[in-house]
C-alpha cells in the first residue's frame, strides 16, 4: 500500500517507517527538516521524501494530490507543551488545523484514504480515576493537550459526518532509540541518558508517582495492528498497562550505570500542568491481539546500547 507518514523522520515515524518497508508498503514521509535525517539511514534509498511543513497548507495540498495515498498516518506536530504556551498560535496550527486540513482534503478529493492520528495521554489531563480507558473523560492542562483533543474529534466527525476512515490512538510515556534526550520533550529518555552519561539524575517529589511506560518497538507493533485491525471511527489506547513508580526507575538506572538520584523539589508549572500518576487499561487494543513484550529493564537497555553505537 502507498502510506504517507507525516512526521516520519522523527522518533515514532522513524521505526514505523522501517518496519512498513518490511511489509513491502511504499512510504512516503513528509517533515519539514531534514535535521533528523540520521533517523532514516537505514532506509533512505527506499522510502520517498518531501521536505514540507505540515502548516505550509498549499504544498501538503500538492503532495496529497501528487501521491494520493491510501492510508495516511499523521504523526507531525509541536510536541512540547510548555512550548504550546510560548506560541499557542502556532501549536493551534501544527497540532490542530493541520488535522482539518488533511481530512478536509480527503474529503475534498473523495480520495480513499484511511487517515490514522497519532496522539498522546496527555489530553486527558489530571485523571479522575485510574486506570484511564477510551472512555474516560479529558480535561487537558495544557494548550498542546486540548489541541491534539481536538485533532482526536475532528477526526470523529469527518467519520461521523462524512463518512470517512479515521481512527485516533494515543500513546503513553514512550521511550527508546531516537527518541530527544531533552527534559522537555521527553522526560524518561532524558533520565537514561543522564543516567549513561553518569551524570545526576534528578527525579521530582522524591519519585512517588508512577507512569505507564512503554518501549518504541512495542508502540510501532501496536501502530500496525490498527492499521490491519482497527475499526474505522474508534480510539485506541497504546500502554504497556504496568506502573512504573519513578523511585524505581531510579534505582534501576542506577543499577545499570555509576549515576545517582537526587530527588528536587517539583517546579510550579510542573505542578499546575502535571497528569500525576497515569496508568491504561489497554484491554480495547489488546483484543486486536497485541501485546506488550519489552520489559521497562530490557528497554533500558536498548536504549543505552543505542546510545553507545551511535556516540550519543
Amino acid at each position: 500500500m502507498k502510506i504517507l507518514i507525516t512526521g516520519g523522520m522523527g522518533f515514532i515515524g522513524s521505526h514505523l517507517s522501517e518496519e512498513l518497508l518490511k511489509n513491502n508498503h511504499k512510504v512516503i514521509i513528509v517533515s519539514k527538516s531534514n535535521k533528523k535525517k540520521e533517523n532514516l539511514k537505514k532506509i533512505l534509498k527506499q522510502i520517498t521524501l518531501e521536505e514540507i511543513d505540515i502548516t505550509n497548507f498549499s504544498k501538503m495540498e500538492k503532495c496529497i494530490k501528487k501521491y494520493k495515498p491510501e492510508i495516511i498516518i499523521h504523526l507531525a506536530g509541536e510536541t512540547s507543551h510548555s512550548k504550546s504556551f510560548e506560541n499557542p498560535l502556532k501549536d493551534i496550527d501544527s497540532n490542530a488545523k493541520s488535522t482539518l486540513f488533511l481530512l478536509e482534503k480527503i474529503r475534498e478529493m473523495k480520495l480513499k484514504c484511511k487517515f490514522i492520528l497519532g496522539s498522546t495521554f496527555i489530553v486527558i489531563g489530571k485523571p479522575k480515576k485510574l486506570p484511564v480507558n477510551e472512555n474516560s473523560s479529558c480535561n487537558p492542562t495544557t494548550i498542546y493537550g486540548i489541541n491534539r483533543l481536538t485533532s482526536e474529534q475532528y477526526c470523529k466527525i469527518y467519520h461521523d459526518v462524512h463518512g470517512l476512515d479515521t481512527i485516533s490512538f494515543r500513546i503513553t510515556n514512550s521511550f527508546g532509540p531516537r527518541e530527544q534526550i531533552i527534559s522537555k520533550k521527553n522526560a524518561v529518555n532524558f533520565l537514561i541518558h543522564q543516567a549513561y552519561q553518569g551524570k545526576e539524575i534528578t527525579i521530582f517529589n522524591e519519585g512517588k508517582f508512577f507512569r505507564d511506560l512503554i518501549y518504541v518497538s512495542d508502540v510501532v507493533s501496536a501502530i500496525k495492528i490498527i492499521i490491519k485491525k482497527g475499526k474505522s471511527g474508534e480510539l485506541y489506547w497504546i500502554s504497556s498497562n504496568k506502573k512504573t513508580w519513578f523511585n524505581k526507575l531510579g534505582k534501576i538506572l542506577e543499577n545499570l550505570t555509576n549515576a545517582k538520584v537526587k530527588f528536587v523539589e517539583t517546579p510550579k508549572y510542573t505542578k499546575k500542568v502535571d497528569v500525576g500518576n497515569f496508568i491504561v487499561n489497554n484491554s480495547k487494543l489488546k483484543a486486536l491481539g497485541w501485546k506488550p513484550k519489552v520489559s521497562l529493564e530490557d528497554g533500558i537497555k536498548k536504549t543505552m546500547r543505542y546510545f553507545t553505537d551511535e556516540k550519543i
